[in-house]
């Protein structure tokens, strides 16, 4: 194999890993981009911005007659990072070829954000629905899902968001429970100044017990697909759907005799 083909393969499989890495970088915080909607795109804007790389890394060997220019093609995948910077940030320290590379795949990374957001709102929305059925589930939900994630977040302030969420939907799934139970309206009255989420006197109303419990039932389910979204965006997309549901027994038919 002459040496220019195996620079040139060299020069490619680098550029792909930097793609991906640098890919991985622009979305953290934002969401997953291999999703069943994303990874398409994904995988487009890796392969194109690769390709470009190794283009100038080619053209930069050609015109400098030295093999350390290729490491020109590497350095292009830093733009799809550079991407993420506000863009007074970029026009102030980005370099052109880096600006101008961003042009090329500008399309790509504008889908790939677009089927990102549809991967985290179907992810969200089945696991949203799926503990609507029963006010406990809706509770049940956020506690589980808070234990599976915030053990693993390095993020204190993150961490900490999540936590809100989970004492806000507990408390209010809790008041609609005692609603359920035809706890006294004083009782309610007291759970409710006893939360800042709820400490709002003007706007839960104890007086209609059954619109406050829907009311409440509908804040938290609110609560828990916003806990979901920032669940999702600090990269725990695997988790299992909570309840969970055993599969449903097979009826053994017995033949006559």
């Amino acid at each position: 194999m002459p040496t220019w083909v195996a620079g040139v393969a060299g020069t490619l499989a680098l550029s792909l890993i930097s793609a991906y890495c640098f890919l991985l970088l622009r979305c953290r915080g934002a969401g997953h981009p291999f999703g069943p909607h994303s990874k398409p795109w994904a995988v487009t804007v890796i392969v194109s911005t690769a390709a470009i790389s190794t283009a100038l890394g080619v053209a930069a060997v050609a015109a400098a007659h030295h093999v350390r220019a290729a490491y020109v093609g590497l350095v292009i995948p830093s733009a799809l990072w550079l991407g993420k910077a506000p863009a007074q940030r970029r026009r102030r320290r980005g370099r052109l070829l880096a600006r101008r590379l961003a042009g090329y795949v500008a399309l790509p990374l504008r889908r790939l954000d677009d089927r990102m957001g549809d991967d985290l709102q179907d992810w969200c929305d089945t696991r949203s629905k799926a503990a609507a059925g029963k006010p406990q589930w809706i509770a049940g939900a956020a506690q589980y899902y808070y234990n599976q994630a915030a053990r693993r977040l390095k993020d204190d302030q993150a961490r900490e968001e999540l936590n809100r969420w989970r004492e806000s939907i507990q408390h209010k799934i809790k008041i609609v429970q005692m609603i359920g139970r035809g706890d006294h309206p004083k009782w309610l009255q007291d759970a409710l100044e006893s939360h800042p989420s709820t400490s709002d006197t003007h706007k839960y109303d104890v007086g209609d017990p059954p619109r406050l419990a829907r009311r409440l039932q509908a804040e938290a389910q609110n609560e828990l697909h916003l806990f979901l979204s920032s669940v999702y965006r600090h990269g725990h997309h695997k988790l299992l759907i909570y309840p969970f549901r055993p599969p449903s027994p097979r009826t053994n038919r017995r033949s006559g005799p």
